[in-house]
C-alpha cells in the first residue's frame, strides 16, 4: 500500500469515527451546527461578493501588472526601514476588509517581493485600522480608545512585523518566492492605474456608511467599468494570465476560509459567555490575555466587533481587555490562520499568532492603567 492510500485510509476512518460518534442529538451539538451555517450564510451574504472576490481580483493583478521592482523598491528586504514600515502600516487604511479579506492582497505582495516584516505589518494593520472602523469606534464607543485603537494598531503592526523579520531573517531572494516578470503588454500607465484605482474602489464604496441601494449601484458601476477596461484595453494574453492568478489565490484561499468561518461558527455557542465578562472585567494581565486570545480565534466580519464590545462594555468589560480585543480580533481569526498558515508554514504561523496575543496584551494593559 502507497503512502497516498494510507493518508486516503486515515482520512476515510476519520469521517467514520466523526460520524458514528457524533452526539447529533444533544442539543447543544445541533446549536452549534446552526451556528455553523449561520455565520457561514452571514459571510457569504456580507463579505464573499463584496469584499473577498474583489481582494482576489486585485491579488490577481498585484502577481501580473505590479513590477517586482516596484514593491522591492518600498516594501523588499533592501529598502529603508522606515519607508518599508511606514507605507505597510497605513496604506490598508481606506480598505473596509476584515482579517480574511487582506489575506489575498497579503498574498499578493508577499508573492511580488515584499519583505516579511513589511509584509506582516500590512496583513497586521489593514483590518485593523480601516476608516470606517476607527470612526465608528470614536463614535461608539469613545474617543480614548478610538484614538488608542489607531495609535495602538499602527505601533503593534510595525513591532510584530519588526519583531517576525528579527527572528525570520531571510535572504534578498528566495526560491519560489517572487514569480517571473510578465511579458511587456505595451499597456499605458493610466489604464493600469484606472484598473486598480476601480477595483480598489469596490471595497473603499463597500466600507462606507451610506444608503445599500446606493451602495451597490455604485459598486457594480466600478466593476462594470473594469470589465470594460479589461475587454477593450487588455491584451488577450494579460487577461488571462490576470484570471489564472487570481484563481490560483482562490483555489488556495477559499476552502481554508469557508472552513475557518464553520469551525468558529461552531465554536461560538460553546463559549461560556458570562464567564469571559467575568474575566474581562478588571484591568489585570490576565484579563487582557483573555481578551487577546478570544479576539485572535473568534471572526468579527468587519465593524462587527464594535457591537459586541458595547455590549460587553454595559456588562462591566474594562477599558484594556476592550482595546486588547480590538487589537487582535479583526486582525486575527481562525479562517485567517489557515491560511497564513498555507502562504508562511506552521512555524512563523505560530510565531506571528503569539506576537499578535501577546503585543495586543500588554498594550491593553498599559492603556487601562492610564
Amino acid at each position: 500500500m502507497e503512502r497516498k492510500d494510507f493518508y486516503m485510509l486515515f482520512w476515510i476512518v476519520l469521517a467514520f469515527g466523526i460520524l458514528f460518534f457524533v452526539p447529533s442529538n444533544s442539543d447543544w451539538f445541533r446549536t452549534s451546527i446552526l451556528s455553523a451555517f449561520d455565520l457561514l450564510h452571514d459571510y457569504a451574504q456580507k463579505h464573499v461578493l463584496t469584499c473577498l472576490v474583489p481582494a482576489l481580483f486585485i491579488a490577481g493583478a498585484i502577481a501580473v501588472f505590479v513590477k517586482k521592482d516596484a514593491v522591492l523598491k518600498y516594501l523588499g528586504h533592501k529598502s529603508k526601514k522606515i519607508v518599508s514600515y511606514s507605507i505597510a502600516s497605513v496604506s490598508g487604511a481606506i480598505l473596509a476588509v476584515c482579517s480574511c479579506t487582506i489575506l489575498p492582497l497579503f498574498a499578493g505582495i508577499r508573492k511580488r517581493g515584499a519583505g516579511l516584516g513589511p509584509a506582516i505589518t500590512f496583513l497586521f494593520a489593514g483590518p485593523a485600522i480601516n476608516i470606517a472602523a476607527i470612526f465608528l469606534t470614536m463614535s461608539v464607543l469613545g474617543y480614548e480608545i478610538g484614538l488608542a485603537r489607531v495609535i495602538s494598531a499602527v505601533s503593534l503592526s510595525i513591532l510584530v512585523g519588526l519583531t517576525m523579520a528579527f527572528i525570520f531573517r531571510e535572504k534578498a531572494e528566495q526560491g519560489g518566492l517572487f514569480m517571473q516578470e510578465s511579458k511587456d503588454t505595451q499597456m499605458s500607465k493610466k489604464v493600469i492605474f484606472a484598473f486598480f484605482g476601480l477595483m480598489i474602489a469596490v471595497l473603499v464604496v463597500n466600507g462606507l456608511q451610506i444608503n445599500q441601494l446606493l451602495k451597490y449601484i455604485l459598486m457594480f458601476s466600478f466593476a462594470i467599468l473594469v470589465v470594460l477596461l479589461v475587454v477593450f484595453k487588455f491584451h488577450k494574453e494579460s487577461a488571462k494570465e490576470w484570471l489564472g492568478e487570481t484563481w490560483g489565490f482562490s483555489k488556495m484561499l477559499l476552502p481554508l476560509l469557508f472552513i475557518g468561518v464553520f469551525i468558529a461558527g461552531f465554536i461560538m455557542p460553546l463559549l461560556p459567555e458570562t464567564l469571559i465578562q467575568n474575566l474581562v472585567g478588571q484591568n489585570t494581565i490576565f484579563g487582557n490575555l483573555i481578551a487577546s486570545v478570544f479576539g485572535a480565534f473568534m471572526y468579527f466580519s468587519t465593524l462587527t466587533e464594535i457591537p459586541i464590545l458595547q455590549a460587553l462594555f454595559s456588562k462591566g468589560m474594562a477599558s484594556g481587555p476592550a482595546l486588547a480585543l480590538l487589537l487582535a480580533g479583526p486582525s486575527l481569526s481562525l479562517p485567517n490562520m489557515l491560511v497564513i498558515r498555507k502562504v508562511l508554514g506552521n512555524k512563523k504561523t505560530a510565531v506571528y499568532v503569539s506576537l499578535v496575543i501577546i503585543y495586543s496584551t500588554i498594550a491593553g494593559l498599559l492603556f487601562g492603567m492610564m
